[in-house]
């Protein structure tokens, strides 16, 4: 069956492709080369494979040359587009800074309210102290004067008896010869009790008149003083709430904090005391209040403290951009963020501390190392210029050295860092975290 199957192959083949033969000649002789129809068909075949791998080469080259000038163009358009989101989030930085100064600013206004509704409270409790002695002193001479009345009534009456006793005295005989002499005494007595009784009761409703007076002065004076006590406990309320926030995205305890930051500053002392708790015996409410509001203040300046020596802001205060964020890179963990910018750009502490390292050390180039508060280090790397010796204390905001390039760096940039209590965190909670307060 194979045989059949060949031999009919080849008759076809011969059909299509006869025998053909290849002459050649030459001065003595002549020769040819038989072609016989599979010798043509694998030529054929032949020529068809090549032709065919010319075509799909050239194909694949042109469509090569096509895809990467898209490429290329799509590559030119991804990076218009990153372009202008970088230049998008530097204008949303540059917001929220001016949002952050004019929040700021709010805050330091309204600590100068503060202060000046702690002082009219101070004085208004003065005042209401004076108010309190004057009405004791006014009912003590109403007490003296109601008791002189009395008195004077008391002798009204003996001398009225008295006189009634006159007549029949006179009427008896047994009347005295100066007689005439007692009568005249009496009657001047008397008409100097009358006297003084009705001073003593226009001086009685004059002092009602001032002590209800004194009353309506008291109650104005209570209303306001309620008026007060609402408006601090508000601005107390509404300047801790974004504090507590701010706190909590970061991570950090305020409790804890707050109790660290009174341990650094536990002295106590200054012309003002502690308010008194009460008034005659009595627990004194508005007492009770002004003290909850000395506390939040208190406890807002502990925060101010706490603010202060934690890494809340930002160390560049120039033009950059994010080109490495907190995460995993390369198969490797990535511990901080990348700031890119200009040459020698400056570099500014995030917050209070003590410089701990100021020098070169592998990878990070030229590196400052900041210890703050609360178990928190922070880390400035690849600078140009370091500005700060190692002991040194730093406040937030000071320039500890110059944006570079210097380490295991591909280009001019920051690496920042923040670690607690040795473990690397994401320094863009914290500065997040600020957004909505500084």
């Amino acid at each position: 069956m194979p045989a059949r199957l060949m031999h009919r192959f080849h008759a076809a083949l011969e059909r299509r492709l006869p025998e053909q033969r290849l002459f050649l000649r030459s001065d003595t002789e002549t020769r040819f080369v038989r072609l016989k129809p599979t010798t043509q068909a694998i030529a054929l075949g032949g020529s068809a494979v090549v032709l065919a791998w010319t075509i799909v080469a050239t194909a694949i080259l042109m469509m090569d040359s096509i895809g990467s000038g898209s490429a290329r163009e799509q590559s030119r358009r991804e990076m218009a587009t990153y372009e202008a989101r970088l230049d998008a989030l530097s204008q949303e930085r540059d917001r929220r800074a001016e949002e952050a100064l004019a929040a700021q600013e709010r805050f330091a206004i309204a600590l100068e309210q503060v202060s000046s509704m702690q002082s009219a409270l101070l004085a208004s409790e003065e005042r209401r102290k004076e108010l309190e002695t004057g009405i004791g002193v006014i009912q003590t001479t109403l007490r003296r004067t109601m008791t002189e009345r009395d008195d004077a009534r008391t002798q009204v009456a003996e001398l009225n008896a008295d006189l009634s006793e006159g007549p029949r005295l006179a009427q008896t005989g047994a009347a005295p010869a100066d007689t005439t002499e007692t009568l005249e005494f009496v009657t001047a007595a008397l008409a100097r009790t009358a006297s003084e009784r009705d001073d003593m009761s226009r001086a009685a409703v004059v002092a009602r008149d001032q002590a209800d007076e004194i009353a309506y002065e008291m109650k104005l004076l209570e209303e306001r003083h309620d008026d007060i006590f609402t408006s601090l406990e508000e601005a107390v309320t509404i300047s801790m709430e974004p504090l507590d926030k701010m706190f909590a995205s970061a991570g950090l305890d305020p409790d804890d904090l707050i109790k660290q930051v009174q341990r650094g500053y536990s002295g106590q002392g200054g012309p003002l005391g502690p308010l008194a708790p009460s008034i005659g015996g009595k627990a004194d409410p508005n007492a009770e209040r002004a003290s909850k509001i000395l506390d939040g203040l208190d406890r807002m300046n502990l925060y101010r403290m706490a603010v202060e020596k934690a890494p809340f802001a930002m160390p560049l205060k120039t033009s950059f951009r994010y080109t490495s964020g907190f995460g995993r890179r390369w198969g490797r963990m990535h511990e901080g963020t990348d700031f890119a910018g200009a040459h020698g750009s400056p570099i500014y502490a995030t917050a209070d501390g003590t410089v701990i390292h100021a020098g070169w050390e592998s990878g990070y180039g030229n590196l400052v190392k900041i210890r703050h508060d609360f178990g928190i280090e922070t880390r400035y790397g690849h600078m140009s210029k370091v500005r700060v010796e190692v002991g040194q204390k730093v406040s937030r905001g000071d320039r500890i050295g110059d944006m570079g390039n210097t380490g295991r760096s591909t280009g001019t940039h920051l690496h920042y860092e923040v670690r607690v209590n040795g473990a690397a965190q994401n320094p863009m909670t914290y500065i997040k975290a600020a957004n909505n307060v500084f």
